[in-house]
């Protein structure tokens, strides 16, 4: 019985070689399409799987109210941890960065990538497997250092290194254990060290919220009781004692400064998809863009499917009289469902043997557009495909076999099947689909890329097109301040250097720290706190609105006068903020300017309220001037540029390599995700509209050929081509409408939400709706004309000598 199915699936194949191509390469891309999307979903969710600590670990947020929450915390909270809260098993301070920094071992220097700083239970958190040391201990004595095994190798080759002393941040260290990285993890370092803990012992008195810090329970139920104990600590030992500052009462206090902070506790189980402030270095995933992607992938593949079910049916019509001769002959319904569900499951392994090969080779770009590392292995993944290829063969293969298995007998040997309105219905049905998946995905790339392109072409506030920023790394017992101090004098000196500044801060670089300010008795507001030296916003050719720029012919502008923007001069609610008094880190400081706002974060953000002043005004800026900005001229950039190098490593660091970039290539970067996203649903647009094409050219072709002796019969009447040509195409522009009204509704509520992440965005306007449908309507007439105008030509002697 198998054999005689084979064999009848290969005569249909050899006689109907470009329709079965144009099935098998559809479904191909559909499968393939949805091949991309599992690897990327498993890839997103795979992060500490493998973490058998991850259900009672969870990260402590802290949520200011008005929907912004913090990632870091106080060092206060540690010993509170450690002595007044009962429920906890452990507590770990981590760094939420990774430093990039020289190590020196035995006169041989490696440039090390992620090295990461973290409390000594880090490794109860994240239990990496040991090569080399024991990890309850590895961390325990100060100056200790534990390398990943790549880094290991670089270092000691393979060498056990347990013992060894290694250079790091112009200190020695003792390496205490060797480790591997068992699985994708939110922290995935080339070194860790405890050097967290002089930086906790030094502000352990402090309220500044500065570190990552994760929970590990005894118990999951005791959660709501351990967010309590932590927010009770912070009204106790910070809220009440502000209160009492300003000789109010706590209701007061909350009345005029707003709510006291209060803590959350994400589980860590998935929480790299966690949407907003996220403390691991790794950085979080895009749940939303997973998600879009995924259904996007599931769309393609139904349109693939419908595509197969739609000429299914109408190369039904051939394969009516077989039927029937082979229900005449015995064959049960069951029978003729099960060789037909064997055809579509042969045709189904073609088509993903060829899906494979499609992704094999597209893979590397495929990456490249994520910025991933996907690969086609896993046991996950091929259980995935089997599934994923058993659901496909049911729904393309059962529908269409039960349709064939209900022929009736007399009517298909009599040839009057063909005339049936069931068929004509289903198929037209399954094109309107067709036509509406396609509007949705034109209409959708289309305000995509209006969307990208707006974002490309807004006025920042500032430009950076000849600002490099130089990697300033700190020394050992040298203030950075001083060193930047003396570096200026000198490289303003070089040839083509038209400007020098440096910041606690940097443009792009999507990291930014914060404090709360207040006017008089109003609400304390956040804001984003950017120290530099004098000429920095000149030279980011950032406007004022009001007053003045800081300068230093004033003594008085590094000691109490600041700048604010815009959005913060609004919160204090007065017409003339200039020379008002604000409070601010616990003291009194005069606004002189007020600065127009400037997109600092990027265009998916929102302008924050910001407080601009001068580095030597606050202690902690003077030592978080991590680069120095430099303008250079436009003319002899190169030469500029290798100048400041040969400057750089002579005279400043020759032990760092000299690192920079370009301030307006470095803000790019915070919206590359999207013009990611634009190029990949326009690479997801042409495939749909190629499947949409194929599935539109065969039933088209089909079509065409059930109605010869109609066109024949016409032609003999009378009939001319264009009459013919309207009259055949007819059917198709009324189904395109259809298709297009029902695509409009999904396209435009789905994009108009996609569009509420922006808080600068475009406007849906009629034109991308318009665009998709003459675009739908021309390939449709195109593709339709061109066979019907073939039909015309028939031979009509051909098709009438048997009447």
């Amino acid at each position: 019985m198998l054999q005689n199915w084979l064999n009848i699936f290969i005569y249909q194949l050899k006689h109907n070689k470009l329709f079965t191509a144009l099935n098998i390469l559809g479904l191909s891309i559909g499968i393939a399409g949805l091949i991309f999307a599992t690897l990327y979903w498993n890839d997103e969710y795979s992060y500490d799987k493998w973490n058998p600590k991850k259900d009672k670990t969870f990260i402590v947020m802290n949520d200011l109210g008005k929907g912004d929450v913090w990632a870091t915390n106080s060092a206060m909270t540690g010993p509170y941890l450690k002595s007044a809260t009962p429920y906890l098993e452990n507590y770990c301070y981590f760094n939420d960065y990774y430093t990039r920094e020289t190590i020196q071992f035995n006169g041989k220097t490696e440039l090390i990538d992620k090295i990461f700083s973290a409390q000594n239970s880090f490794f109860s958190f994240f239990p990496f497997e040991f090569k080399y040391g024991n990890p309850k201990t590895a961390l325990k004595e100060p100056q200790s250092i534990v390398f990943s095994e790549e880094t290991a190798f670089r270092l000691f080759k393979n060498e056990n290194p347990i013992g060894k002393q290694v250079k790091y941040a112009d200190k020695f260290f003792v390496v205490r254990g060797v480790y591997k990285i068992p699985g994708k993890s939110v922290v995935m370092p080339s070194a860790v060290t405890n050097s967290i803990e002089e930086d906790l012992e030094a502000r352990k008195d402090r309220w500044g919220f500065s570190f990552g810090l994760v929970l590990k329970l005894k118990k999951n139920s005791d959660l709501p009781l351990v967010a309590k104990s932590l927010d009770d600590f912070f009204i106790e030992n910070n809220f009440k004692k502000q209160a009492k500052r300003e000789g109010m009462t706590i209701k007061e206090y909350a009345k005029a400064f707003g709510e006291p902070m209060k803590v959350q506790l994400i589980p860590f189980e998935n929480s790299r998809l966690y949407k907003g402030a996220y403390p691991f270095p790794e950085g979080t995933g895009n749940l939303q863009f997973l998600r879009i992607l995924m259904g996007l992938s599931i769309l393609i593949l139904l349109l693939s499917i419908v595509n197969y079910i739609n000429l299914a049916t109408a190369n039904a019509i051939k394969r009516a009289k077989e039927v029937g001769v082979r229900k005449i002959i015995g064959a049960t319904k069951r029978q003729i469902v099960l060789q037909f569900v064997f055809e579509t499951t042969l045709t189904m392994l073609f088509a993903l043997l060829l899906a494979l090969v499609i992704v094999e080779v597209s893979l590397p770009f495929y990456n490249q557009l994520l910025s991933k590392e996907l690969v086609l292995s896993g046991s996950q993944f091929f259980v995935q495909l089997i599934v994923i290829f058993i659901l496909v063969v049911i729904v393309s293969g059962v529908f269409p076999a039960v349709y064939i298995s209900n022929f009736e007998v007399l009517s298909v040997l009599k040839g009057n099947f063909s005339h049936t309105k069931n068929g004509l219905w289903l198929r037209n049905s399954m094109l309107v689909i067709q036509f509406a998946i396609a509007v949705f995905f034109i209409i959708g790339s289309l305000i995509i890329y209006q969307q990208v392109q707006f974002m490309t072409e807004k006025d920042l506030g500032f430009s950076g097109s000849q600002l490099m920023n130089i990697s300033f790394r700190e020394q050992k017992d040298k203030e950075q301040f001083e060193r930047y101090e003396s570096i200026k004098q000198e490289i303003s000196k070089i040839q083509g250097v038209e400007g020098i500044s440096a910041g606690a801060f940097s443009i792009g670089d999507d990291w930014c720290s914060r404090g709360g300010i207040h006017y008089k008795n109003n609400e304390v507001v956040i804001v984003n706190q950017l120290g530099s030296d004098f000429g920095m916003l000149e030279m980011l050719d950032i406007k004022l609105a009001k007053g003045r720029f800081l300068s230093e012919k004033l003594a008085s502008d590094t000691i109490s006068n600041v700048l604010l923007n815009e959005t913060a001069a609004k919160t204090m609610h007065e017409k003339n903020p200039l020379d008002k008094t604000i409070g601010w880190n616990g003291q009194d400081y005069k606004v002189v300017g007020i600065i127009k706002d400037f997109h600092y974060f990027g265009l998916d953000k929102e302008i924050g309220p910001m407080i601009f002043f001068h580095i030597n005004t606050q202690k902690w800026t003077q030592g978080n001037i991590e680069s120095i900005t430099v303008k250079v001229s436009s003319k002899d950039m190169q030469q500029t540029i290798a100048s400041l190098k040969s400057f750089w490593i002579k005279n400043v660091d020759s032990e760092y390599p000299f690192e920079y970039n370009f301030v307006d290539k470095n803000f790019a970067r915070t919206f590359k995700k999207y013009e990611d996203q634009r190029n990949l649903f326009a690479l997801l647009n042409v495939v749909v509209i190629l499947i949409a094409v194929f599935g539109l050219f065969a039933l088209a072709s089909f079509s065409m050929e059930r109605r010869l002796k109609e066109i024949a019969i016409r032609k003999t009447l009378g009939a001319e081509t264009n009459m013919l040509l309207k009259e055949l195409s007819k059917q198709y522009v009324v189904f395109c409408i259809i298709g297009f009204l029902i695509g409009i509704v999904p396209a435009y509520l789905l994009l108009q939400k996609w569009l509420e992440n922006f808080p600068f965005r475009i406007d849906i306007t009629l034109l991308p709706f318009f665009i998709a449908f003459v675009s739908l309507l021309f390939l449709t007439l195109t593709i339709v004309l061109l066979k019907a105008y073939q039909a015309t030509k028939v031979d009509v002697l051909k098709y009438l000598k048997y009447e």
